[in-house]
């Protein structure tokens, strides 16, 4: 079926759209609630954070979901570096290897939540994202007295629907800004060159708990970074919990 538009009427939806972008333009809008053309714009989790005159502050995270016998290489080299960061967990990971989640919490790391089954969130009822979330949370709180403030979602799938559960469980959606593609099989030093030319302050990369070479790329990562300035930070450190707009781009900016 085809609609025809008079050219009056053509004029004015012109007119309205140049009207909405220029208003846009001068509110500045960055939240991700803003308005375009009298729409909500999509929820976007956060891909780093302005640190603008803060210090010099990166966030690795550990996504894990199969496998475990690299986790307690990962704290203990992490810690040679005086670097602290946050494991993503799998609901079934954790319910199997409970004693590495333990671990990771006594070590001082984060402990974020990544979904009871590593589903395509957004092709879930609402229901069933909710249960997903929630199942998690209860789990890590039980085996080490913290529940997790931030989720990222299987595959890096989101939807608004995903981010509405996320926000009314009192979380933030977190994604990545830098991706080691570790999981590919890539080598220490094609990690390293993934990560380590691309990092500025702020950002958050994704690693792989059990990956084949994390334990070789990060103490070449670690080294060049700390080298270069930077403090290596937990989530809980980097990313704010209220009080936060997130731009079109996915970075938080903190209330000043």
């Amino acid at each position: 079926m085809f609609i025809t538009i008079g050219k009056k009427n053509l004029v004015t939806a012109i007119s309205v759209a140049i009207a909405g972008i220029i208003l846009a333009c001068t509110l500045g809008v960055t939240s991700t609630a803003a308005v375009f053309f009298g729409k909500s714009s999509r929820k976007i989790p956060v891909y780093g954070v302005d640190t603008t005159g803060e210090e010099k502050v990166i966030a690795l995270t550990f996504d894990a979901a199969w496998g475990a016998d690299k986790t307690q290489g990962i704290i203990d080299t992490m810690n040679k570096y005086d670097a602290k960061g946050t494991f993503f967990l799998v609901g079934f990971w954790l319910d199997k290897f409970e004693e590495e989640t333990k671990a990771i919490a006594k070590a001082g790391f984060d402990i974020g939540n990544h979904s009871r089954n590593h589903l395509n969130m957004p092709k879930l009822s609402d229901s069933e994202i909710r249960a997903e979330i929630e199942y998690v949370n209860d789990r890590v709180k039980e085996l080490t007295g913290i529940t997790p403030k931030y989720f990222r979602a299987p595959f890096g799938d989101y939807s608004d629907r995903l981010m509405t559960a996320v926000e009314e469980l009192d979380m933030v959606g977190v994604q990545w800004s830098i991706d080691s593609l570790d999981w590919k099989g890539l080598s220490a030093k094609q990690i390293y060159d993934r990560v380590v030319p691309k990092a500025k302050s702020g950002d958050i990369v994704l690693f792989h708990n059990n990956s084949d070479h994390v334990l070789d790329a990060l103490p070449l990562v670690l080294g060049a970074l700390k080298s270069a300035g930077f403090k290596f930070v937990t989530l809980s450190e980097l990313v704010a919990t209220s009080g936060y707009t997130i731009d079109n781009n996915g970075i938080q900016h903190k209330a000043s």
